[in-house]
């Protein structure tokens, strides 16, 4: 087994129940990495129990208003990102910083009532889809989506270095899709339709689409200047996201 499938592994005992870490803005990707820092009583209780666990967080996006049930709870996306805990610390008492790595998308299929102060739910996992009418073409499609990619990312020499290193890489295009609909600046609404398309032939020519639609313009945003598309690193430690 290699480091990506290593990642991407979930637990055998897995049973679909996720806990439920919800934030506004945020559309976590599989193989992607995200620092969180947490400080409410109720993401530590979260925090606590995935540690003691499975390292599984299930990354949400808020989308608006208030669902129907659990208690008038905000609304969520129901597309989720599994993600495991691959490093923490407690800064201080309370708080603490941790990274989450992407591991599968998952659809929500209903929420429970579990007894926790932290939202949970089960899941049905998505896994990628390679559609076999596809196969003759998905070089050439992985070709496109770098080039279309490549035209868009800042012209720094260590961006243009490691677009490189991934073209000549033998990164599937599934992973491909997923770094780099993470790492671009789309609208949460374009983000959320990527994360939950698991066709990832649809997922490389919607990205194909955008970045040729002349509507990105990348090349002054400085969240890119040390774009690594081999592991996906912006600096370390990266901005935090707060909950």
């Amino acid at each position: 087994m290699d480091d990506l499938d290593a990642v991407t592994r979930l637990p055998d005992d897995f049973d679909g129940r996720v806990r439920l870490f919800p934030l506004p803005d945020l559309v976590l990707y599989p193989h992607a990495m995200q620092p969180l820092h947490i400080f409410e009583p109720r993401y530590c209780e979260m925090l606590g129990e995935a540690l003691a666990g499975d390292h599984l967080i299930a990354m949400s996006t808020l989308t608006g208003g208030h669902s129907a049930g659990m208690l008038s709870e905000p609304r969520i996306a129901g597309t989720v990102c599994l993600g495991r805990i691959i490093s923490h610390a407690e800064v201080e008492e309370g708080r603490h910083n941790l990274l989450l790595v992407g591991v599968r998308r998952a659809r929500i299929v209903s929420e429970l009532d579990a007894g926790r102060s932290f939202r949970m739910a089960t899941v049905d996992v998505l896994d990628d889809i390679y559609p076999p009418a596809g196969a003759t073409g998905r070089g050439q499609l992985k070709s496109d989506l770098l080039e279309a990619f490549g035209e868009v990312i800042p012209a720094s020499v260590n961006s243009q270095q490691n677009l490189h290193d991934l073209m000549a890489g033998q990164m599937g295009l599934g992973p491909i899709t997923d770094i780099i609909s993470y790492t671009l600046p789309f609208t949460v609404e374009v983000k959320l339709r990527l994360l939950g398309d698991s066709d990832v032939d649809s997922r490389a020519s919607e990205l194909v689409r955008l970045l040729k639609s002349g509507s990105i313009d990348l090349q002054a945003d400085a969240a890119l200047e040390s774009f690594d598309v081999g592991k996906n690193k912006q600096g370390f430690p990266p901005p935090f996201s707060l909950n």
